[in-house]
Parts: C-alpha cells; sequence; structure tokens
C-alpha cells in the first residue's frame, strides 16, 4: 500500500499571520488522490465504506491500521473518474478531511492546511478562513470540529486493531487480479483476519466481541474482500477507455 501522506504537499499552521486574507473552495475534485492506492479507514467508516471498497489491515503493532484499497497496482486510484470526480457514493473520512489536517506539537494538535491544495486562494473564493476582525469564521470551527471527531474516531480504531492484533487473528494477504486479457497483478504488504482463527475463539470472547460490535466490523471487513472484483472491473473499464 502506498504513503497516503504524500497527498499532503505543503503543509502550514493556520494562522491569522499568514492566513487572514485566505479562502478555501471545496469542491468535487479530487485529484489530490490520483497517486495513492489505498487510505486509511476508521472502524466507524466500515459499514459504508465495506459496500464499496475492499477493507484491509496495514502496518505493524502498534501502529496497525484499517485502509480501503482503491486500486490494485501501486499509485493508481480507480475511484477518479472524469473531470477528477469520486466514483463511489462513500468518501473515506480521510480524504474529506483534506486540505485540513491536525499535526501534533508540543502535546496539543494544531490545525494545519496543505498551502499546494489548488482551492487555497486570495480571491475570495469558497468559504474564508478568518473575519475580518481576525476571529476564525464559522467555516473553521465546522472543520476543527470535524478534526477533533476524526481524532476520536482514530483512538477508537487504535484500540479496535489493537485487540485483533493480540487475538492473533491476522495474517499476511496478497490479492491476486486476474483481467480478462490473462493478465495477472497481485497486490500485497496489508493483512487480513483468518476466517478459521475467528470461528475458533472461545465463546466468551466471541461474546464480548459481538456486545461491543467488533465481531461485526470484523464480518464487515471479510465480506468487503469481494470488492476485490469490483476494482477488477473498474480496471477493465479502464484499460477499455
Amino acid at each position: 500500500m502506498s504513503t497516503q501522506l504524500l497527498i499532503y504537499k505543503t503543509l502550514a499552521p493556520v494562522n491569522t499571520a499568514s492566513h487572514r486574507d485566505w479562502s478555501i473552495e471545496v469542491g468535487t475534485d479530487f485529484a489530490f488522490s490520483s497517486a495513492i492506492n489505498s487510505v486509511p479507514l476508521m472502524a466507524v467508516e466500515f459499514p459504508l465504506a465495506a459496500n464499496e471498497y475492499p477493507i484491509v489491515f496495514g502496518g505493524t503493532a502498534p501502529d496497525l491500521i484499517p485502509a480501503a484499497i482503491l486500486g490494485v497496482q501501486s499509485n493508481e486510484n480507480l475511484f477518479l473518474r472524469a473531470g477528477n470526480k469520486w466514483d463511489a457514493a462513500y468518501i473515506p473520512a480521510f480524504l474529506r478531511r483534506y486540505p485540513f489536517v491536525f499535526s501534533h506539537d508540543e502535546g496539543r494538535f494544531v490545525l494545519c492546511i496543505d498551502e499546494a491544495f489548488s482551492g487555497f486562494n486570495r480571491e475570495g473564493r469558497g468559504q474564508r478562513l478568518f473575519n475580518d476582525d481576525s476571529t476564525q469564521t464559522p467555516y473553521v470551527d465546522g472543520v476543527l470540529t470535524f478534526l477533533q471527531d476524526y481524532q476520536t474516531q482514530f483512538l477508537a480504531t487504535q484500540r479496535f486493531c489493537a485487540r485483533i492484533g493480540q487475538l492473533g487473528l491476522l495474517e499476511p494477504m496478497e490479492a491476486q487480479v486476474t483481467m480478462n486479457s490473462g493478465a495477472r497483478m497481485s497486490l500485497g504488504g496489508f493483512m487480513a483476519v483468518n476466517r478459521e482463527k475467528l470461528k475458533a475463539l472461545p465463546a466468551e470472547t466471541l461474546g464480548e466481541m459481538a456486545k461491543n460490535d467488533e465481531l461485526e466490523m470484523l464480518y464487515l471487513h471479510l465480506h468487503s474482500l469481494r470488492n476485490f472484483d469490483r476494482l477488477r472491473d473498474m480496471a477493465e473499464r479502464r484499460q477499455a477507455g
């Protein structure tokens, strides 16, 4: 899986000294994601994401994290269609938070923006970051609320991943995709839950996991692996032009 943070090119803390006269025009252009084939996914996103993306696990403990697969080759995002619009009903929160992100500085979170974002402008297009009196606008308040919720869900997802890691349920996986032309592609570097190991867990453990929705999340993950077939079909259509 690719390095997702490459979508951020020129990060800078949001402040009145640098950005008082700047605005953000956020539309439906997802060109910034054209060279990534996966994005981190929060556990709370599984119910919607599992309908459209293969959900896998990447990294190693304690940095294990779920991810939505976007392409069957490196640096390939099959969910971009004409005009760089997103070709799915659900857009992962990791992408929806762009061009903003929190950085961690001396025990506190600092709101940052990618100044390379095409919608970042001084012409007044879109939403202003600061009012004339240098106070932050309601738009920035909303961004902060979104990112704070994202951070809360990230911590919950870390706990979820630590739990399944401790249970020894994950194993390396390689997706094999065969095109109609006979060409074969493989995508690896991630892990998936072993269904037999999951079923072999003690009844008490399975009961606890059912109560806190962990079991549901794992079966959504397993169900989502069928979406590799969807990625194959999307790749076929792109090759056909």
